[in-house]
């Protein structure tokens, strides 16, 4: 997987319900398709999380599953 679509959409096949993007500047963003309770958000949860690359982001993600469960 060397270019931006194929890394992209692998993480969002690995995490339904989140969006991903990179910024001009490379940085790696990815934002849940639907909003959070205010519950949710005091427990931690983040709407938006950003990395400096593909695999932060993987980490930041799994980080947010982890929540989930």
């Amino acid at each position: 997987m060397g270019d931006f679509e194929d890394r992209k959409a692998a993480i969002e096949s690995d995490f339904p319900g989140w969006q991903v993007w990179r910024s001009d500047a490379g940085r790696w963003y990815a934002t849940r398709s639907t909003d959070l309770t205010d519950a949710q958000l005091q427990a931690g949860y983040a709407m938006t999380v950003a990395a400096d690359d593909a695999a932060g982001l993987r980490e930041l993600l799994l980080d947010q599953k982890r929540e989930e469960e």
